[in-house]
């Protein structure tokens, strides 16, 4: 079944933005025209990304960072290149856009995943 998340519109180019599901909290980059969504939770600790809503960029808008840690990873593969998780890769999910609204499959989220603050 498909969710909608948001208009595209709604994510300008060079940012993210977090959205919470029922049964996991995701974020979103929009980066030289390509969307991208993520599980936000960092590989090193499974701990959300960000420092505060939607901030998900480093000061360049050129890679995303945990906040924690200061984990590096690449906007358009999650690869992390910098960081205590480096080598690995943030858990991507699939998206398609459906009459301007940015839709994901819910067969990509996780089973169950322990939503912490």
């Amino acid at each position: 079944m498909n969710i909608s998340l948001c208009p595209i519109s709604a994510i300008d180019e060079g940012e993210a933005r977090s959205f919470i599901l029922p049964q996991t909290r995701l974020f979103v980059v929009k980066s030289v025209g390509n969307i991208h969504v993520y599980i936000n939770r960092c590989p090193h600790l499974g701990i959300q990304l960000q420092w505060q809503e939607h901030a998900f960029l480093t000061n360049e808008k050129d890679f995303i960072k945990c906040s924690n840690h200061g984990a590096l990873f690449e906007i358009d593969t999650g690869l992390c290149i910098s960081g205590p998780c480096r080598g690995e890769k943030l858990w991507a999910i699939e998206s398609s856009i459906v009459a301007g609204i940015l839709e994901i499959d819910d067969a990509e989220l996780p089973l169950a995943q322990k939503l912490e603050n």
